[in-house]
């Protein structure tokens, strides 16, 4: 497991998160100020400058139903609302459009110029923010400074590392189906045509060597499928050409999008909870974080910009019909964990616990705490 990974899945998903809600303001007719407070409020939390120093310290990731509450405060850092329902399938959305953008990576490197991709494409929903642009860019250098020179063997292990994570995640969405890229049991269909990695040579050429290194025959075969070069490699500058398309905005153009739970995802249900029990002290520290993202103060809607309620589905028939048959396995509610009996693991909790204690003072502060996670309490 990456201790690197934690940052590439929190901004791709953000980025995913952001791109959904964008449309449904849209398609919902929200008026241009509302929406644009809203855009430029989560972005504005997202990308805060500690919390962002927190988030990029290597760590190891947090379950689905702990980034799941991550999400949830995420989306309601404004003036908008979302039901449990609408906020599913927003979480949905994220996951699978993510998974199918690390499957679909040439490289493993490449699930950083996907980063990039959503880095610039939220840059594009900022409005009338030169601030919050700045908070961006300054991400960007972060990420370029971490990810820019790690090996091909670490980006294996991150992308390896993030299959793990949506493992058994079948859940079938819209777009996939009609662009033929998924299909009725929601997994991926994965393309035989298109560029091969950069670096390499398309297939259908076997070479032979003898003991000396010299090549002594070459033999050609069908490999059934369309492939061509890569012409370049995508850029890691601020303003340059990802070439790389994985991680553009798929909602620009107005498509309703719907999900739906495949039998196979449903059937697994049981599963996602944990397929591997985690030692006593990751569940503690889970509880913990539900515990910091709890307080999160989120804004209340009054004066003279009243809140709004989003709403994901067509309509609230549609939405009151999905909370009803959604398996409840998976409504990524927090979990709940009661503290272990272990006396060395207990004292290893409380002083964790000690450290991220938050008083009244230290509210008023400069530091605002350390933890990365505490840092959204602040915002």
């Amino acid at each position: 497991m990456s201790m690197r990974t934690l940052p590439l899945l929190f901004l791709n998903l953000g980025g995913e998160m952001l791109y959904i809600l964008d449309q449904r303001l849209r398609a919902q007719n929200i008026p241009g100020d509302k929406a644009r407070k809203v855009m430029n409020d989560i972005i504005s939390t997202m990308f805060n400058q500690k919390f962002m120093e927190e988030l990029f310290k290597p760590q190891e990731l947090y379950s689905k139903k702990a980034l799941r509450t991550v999400y949830d405060r995420l989306a309601h850092a404004s003036i908008m609302r979302l039901n449990q329902a609408s906020m599913d399938k927003l979480y949905d959305l994220m996951t699978m459009a993510f998974k199918y953008q690390v499957l679909l990576c040439p490289r493993p490197k490449d699930v950083l110029l996907v980063t990039l991709n959503h880095l610039d494409a939220i840059k594009g929903l900022i409005q009338d923010s030169p601030t919050i642009l700045h908070q961006v860019d300054e991400t960007f250098r972060q990420l370029t400074d971490i990810y820019g020179d790690l090996s091909a063997g670490e980006f294996q292990l991150i992308r390896q590392t993030l299959l793990i994570f949506f493992q058994d995640l079948h859940i079938r969405v819209s777009i996939f189906l009609k662009d033929k890229v998924q299909n009725s049991s929601g997994r991926f269909v994965l393309p035989v045509s298109g560029p091969v990695p950069w670096g390499t040579e398309v297939p259908g050429l076997i070479r032979t060597f003898n003991n000396k290194g010299k090549e002594v025959k070459k033999t050609e075969f069908k490999h059934g499928g369309s492939y061509v070069a890569a012409l370049k490699e995508g850029s890691l500058e601020l303003y340059g050409d990802r070439v790389l398309k994985l991680g553009t905005n798929m909602y620009s153009v107005n498509r309703p999008v719907e999900t739906h739970m495949s039998a196979a995802s449903k059937n697994l249900a049981s599963r996602t909870q944990e397929s591997i029990v985690p030692n006593p002290l990751a569940k503690e520290e889970l509880n913990l974080l539900a515990r910091l993202i709890g307080g999160m103060e989120i804004q209340k809607p009054s004066g003279p910009e009243p809140g709004f309620r989003l709403n994901l589905f067509t309509t609230d028939e549609e939405e009151e019909q999905a909370a009803l048959t959604r398996p409840e396995e998976l409504s990524y509610e927090v979990i709940n964990i009661q503290a272990t009996q272990d006396q060395q693991t207990n004292q290893e909790l409380e002083r964790i616990m000690g450290e991220f204690e938050i008083t009244d003072q230290s509210r008023r502060s400069a530091s605002k705490g350390d933890d990365w996670l505490a840092m959204m309490d602040e915002l």
